[in-house]
Parts: structure tokens; sequence; C-alpha cells
């Protein structure tokens, strides 16, 4: 029940059904924005959603795989960057 209060993780932007964020790559450190759709993209899992979505930058076409995993109200409670880092919201640009 308490979970329907969390707050979003820092990493992440709520934007009506879907769940922002953006990766910075490690090879050439091209910034990827990231779009996750709340009801087609995210599966059910254990009381909760995951997704997996692989990135490819479209300048460098370096890539990096993100897993996140949020609770029924779609607060992000883990997000893996395999090849990159998640970049916090308030150090994002005004391009969004």
């Amino acid at each position: 029940m308490f979970g329907m209060f969390r707050r979003q993780n820092l990493n992440f932007r709520e934007e009506g059904n879907f769940l922002l964020a953006r990766v910075r790559t490690s090879k050439q450190g091209e910034v990827i924005m990231v779009r996750l759709s709340k009801t087609s993209e995210m599966s059910a899992s254990g009381g909760g959603y995951f997704v997996r979505k692989v990135l490819v930058g479209p300048q460098t076409l370096d890539q990096a795989i993100l897993e996140v995993t949020t609770n029924r109200a779609h607060k992000v409670t883990l997000a893996v960057v395999d090849g990159g880092e998640l970049i916090p919201v308030r150090e994002w640009k005004d391009d969004s």
C-alpha cells in the first residue's frame, strides 16, 4: 500500500503512460533518450513490472542495455544499465 505513495526514482520522469530516462553510453558518451511505455512494453513480474530494452545511439551506434523493474504503481524499484549509465533528471538539458 505504501508503494503507491513512493516518489519516482531520480533518474526517471513520468509523462502520462510513459517513463522517460536518459542513458549515457560508456564507449563514446552519447546520450540516448529513452521512452518506456507503461502499457505495451512492460511485462508483469512478481507484483510489479519489468522491461529490458536494447538501446542504440543514433549517431555513434553505441549500444547499452537498460533493465527496469517497477512496482504496481510504475515507480522504479531497480534500474540497471549495461554499457552505460543513467543520467539524473536534474542534469537533463531542456530539450526534452
